[in-house]
């Protein structure tokens, strides 16, 4: 007989083995039908990002969307192992991991934010809307604070959770302060990521460091179906980078990118460990904060501190392989995320 222990670690395994088996075996499908559709990359009008628009005019017409193959195949792994429970089999019903306190929510944040990508992705490979397509950064600031305010009161509301862990501090309530906290949190991590996802496999590989960092840390917190779902997403992610790894098959498109840091802010919500979320998703944080100096210079300084922003694009104005970029941009998620780690597993015991 297995112990609980145990068995949570095998169904980590398994269900990261099977959203990635899963998501591999749809991909060339779907990168098959964006190409026939030709839903692909629009690249932005070089008047006014001359610098982005010749290093990547060769990438112009890429199929995007892809990030329809991670939560596809993380929807439709979570509900295949969640029917057991509906059929009253017990054995099958142990590998479920839908619930309501720990996956509920950030999967159905997850949908919805996905589904606001892929209207985003999809008027922009129209171009439909300005500056070439797409919606305006209002309306999409707009709609993804409507899906924090959504799951700040699922939390604040349902789950009675209004305390802000402070890493080898303590705990906190803040009452109604939660709610700013969290849509604080899911907008600045969906946004940072969003801007990550600028390379082919730049986003997609600290995306999957960030992802394994809190599996480990929902395990250790005796969260079993929460580590679970960390897991399908790194499966399915894998899968993804298979395909999106130099010169990319697809793009992640906002479909990806969007849903994925707003389910990753939610997870670090979960876990009460969002203060290390910065340590963690460290490429995220340093490509965030390089548009914001970049704004503030250019608006109070009238010059510009990088030649173009996110740095990585400077980078690559400056003689960076994208290559060079991206795998350097790995190593560092990888350190980050493990420091991340051991933070959390030193301030929980």
């Amino acid at each position: 007989m297995l112990s609980p222990s145990t068995f949570a670690l095998i169904r980590i395994l398994a269900v990261t083995f099977v959203s990635f088996v899963v998501a591999m075996a749809w991909a060339p499908v779907i990168i098959r039908l964006l190409r026939k559709f030709k839903i692909g990359k629009q690249i932005r009008d070089a008047a006014k990002a001359p610098i982005m628009a010749a290093l990547h005019a060769a990438k112009a017409g890429t199929p995007t969307m892809g990030g329809i193959l991670i939560w596809v195949t993380v929807l439709g792994v979570i509900l295949f192992a969640s029917t057991g429970c509906v059929f009253n089999n017990d054995v099958w019903c142990n590998w479920n991991f839908l619930s309501r306190t720990q996956t509920l929510l950030p999967l159905g944040a997850f949908i919805a934010a996905a589904l606001v990508g892929l209207l985003d992705d999809y008027l922009n490979m129209k171009r439909i809307g300005p500056d070439g397509g797409g919606l305006r950064m209002r309306h999409r600031l707009i709609s993804y604070t409507l899906i924090a305010v959504g799951g700040a009161w699922w939390f604040f509301s349902k789950l009675q959770w209004d305390v802000v862990h402070v890493p080898f501090v303590g705990n906190f309530e803040i009452g109604w302060w939660y709610v700013l906290f969290f849509v604080f949190v899911i907008i600045a991590t969906s946004f940072s990521v969003n801007e990550t996802d600028g390379l082919d496999g730049l986003a997609g590989g600290p995306l999957v460091a960030a992802f394994a960092a809190y599996a480990v840390i929902a395990y250790m917190q005796g969260k079993g179906d929460l580590a679970v779902f960390c897991a399908a997403i790194v499966g399915a992610l894998m899968a993804f980078l298979w395909y999106n790894v130099p010169p990319a098959s697809f793009f992640m498109g906002d479909t990806g990118s969007m849903s994925l840091g707003t389910l990753l802010g939610v997870v670090a919500l979960l876990t009460n460990q969002p203060l290390l979320l910065p340590i963690i998703g460290l490429p995220f944080v340093i490509e965030s904060a390089s548009v914001l100096v970049q704004i503030t210079s250019k608006k109070f300084f009238k010059r510009k501190v990088f030649k173009s922003a996110p740095i990585h694009h400077h980078l690559e104005a400056i003689g960076w392989k994208e290559s060079q970029i991206v795998f350097r941009v790995w190593i560092i998620s990888l350190f980050s995320a493990g420091l991340g780690v051991v933070l959390a597993l030193k301030d929980l015991h």
